[in-house]
């Protein structure tokens, strides 16, 4: 694998996998190649991207990226004690080091855009699809 490319895996919904090999067989060209030519197309537009009522318009300051348990119930304006349950239940996503939570500041966004609903053995969500 060259040094310009990172491995990806995603699941994708059926109907979309499906239209992703109709697509690489009508075209001969690899997914791979397809799926990168889409995704290049949609984030490097001027505007910014919309993902449900997310938005990402660049990149976040260094050390926002990534908020303590304070952070994350004063960003969704509830008490820290409903962060820390919804964090411990799995339902928002987040790590825990030792007795302190680190979280995503994008993945709390999209958990809440989304209803997103994270469990201790897999991940659930309540989805939409979002055309690529």
């Amino acid at each position: 694998m060259s040094s310009d490319r990172t491995p990806l895996f995603v699941r994708l919904p059926r109907n979309q996998a499906t239209a992703l090999d109709r697509l690489a067989g009508a075209t001969g060209r690899r997914k791979q190649a397809l799926v990168s030519e889409l995704l290049g197309e949609r984030l490097t537009h001027a505007r910014p991207l919309t993902l449900g009522r997310v938005e990402i318009a660049g990149t976040p300051e260094v050390g926002d990226e990534v908020l303590t348990l304070g952070e994350v119930a004063k960003l969704l304006k509830v008490s820290a004690d409903a962060i820390r349950s919804r964090a411990e239940e799995g339902e928002l996503p987040g790590r825990r080091f030792g007795k302190e939570w680190r979280f995503s500041r994008i993945a709390v966004l999209a958990w809440l855009a989304n209803g997103e609903s994270h469990a201790r053995g897999g991940i659930r969500v309540k989805s939409r699809a979002i055309d690529v």
